[in-house]
């Protein structure tokens, strides 16, 4: 008679992550905002890039998406090195690499899927009845995050009566929708050619947004 299986034979369960505390939420869920807003690498054999499958290094064009990047990533003790180089003839432009050593590849990509993952859980998956003081304080500095993110280092698209995000990733861009909800903003979500766009518009509501996404804002939260 063949013995009975033992527990020990069971291929082992996938470990779920603990979450992650406010304050590493915040920081890891803007860091991984800002990596969505970067254009994602092709990859071989399929149609469209993959949006969270992302190399160690990310390219941003504005310097303070990077020196932003940098800075979250400093805060989560994720060593990173700058690189700039610049480009153009008659227009002159930098081009700002970012990119994490081997060694800590992996924890860096393990932080940014949880933050991800948790701060848009926490973004759309309300209401939360009875939720704690907590939740109720964050929800909208993650929501702020998220814009801060977008308008740093998304296409911003600013016309007259409105200020809009143009963004390849239609997750973030559904992000950006609930977030400017809980900042008391309606947003629209249009569907573009290979994009989308999330608009405000012009007047309170945009000057709403970009007080609540301000770098002053987030500094005024952040420890010393």
């Amino acid at each position: 008679m063949a013995p009975e299986p033992i527990l020990l034979d069971r291929p082992p369960l996938p470990s779920t992550p603990p979450p992650l505390d406010w304050l590493t939420l915040a920081d890891a869920f803007e860091a991984a905002c800002l990596l969505r807003c970067t254009p994602p690498p092709a990859t071989a054999g399929a149609r469209r890039p993959v949006p969270h499958l992302r190399p160690a290094a990310v390219e941003f064009n504005r310097e303070e998406a990077a020196q932003r990047f940098r800075q979250l990533l400093g805060r989560l003790d994720v060593p990173i090195e700058h690189e700039v180089t610049v480009g153009g003839l008659r227009r002159r432009y930098e081009l700002h690499r970012l990119s994490v050593p081997p060694a800590h590849r992996p924890a860096y990509a393990r932080m940014l899927e949880v933050g991800w993952r948790q701060g848009r859980r926490e973004l759309l998956g309300g209401p939360f009845p009875g939720a704690s003081m907590a939740r109720r304080v964050w929800r909208p500095r993650l929501a702020a995050a998220a814009w801060r993110a977008a308008l740093l280092a998304g296409g911003r698209h600013v016309r007259r009566h409105i200020l809009g995000v143009r963004l390849a990733d239609r997750e973030l861009a559904a992000v950006l929708v609930r977030g400017a909800a809980l900042l008391d903003v309606p947003a629209l979500l249009r569907p573009g050619t290979g994009c989308f766009m999330v608009c405000v518009a012009d007047g309170p509501d945009r000057e709403r947004i970009l007080h609540s996404a301000a770098l002053e804002a987030a500094r005024a939260t952040e420890p010393a």
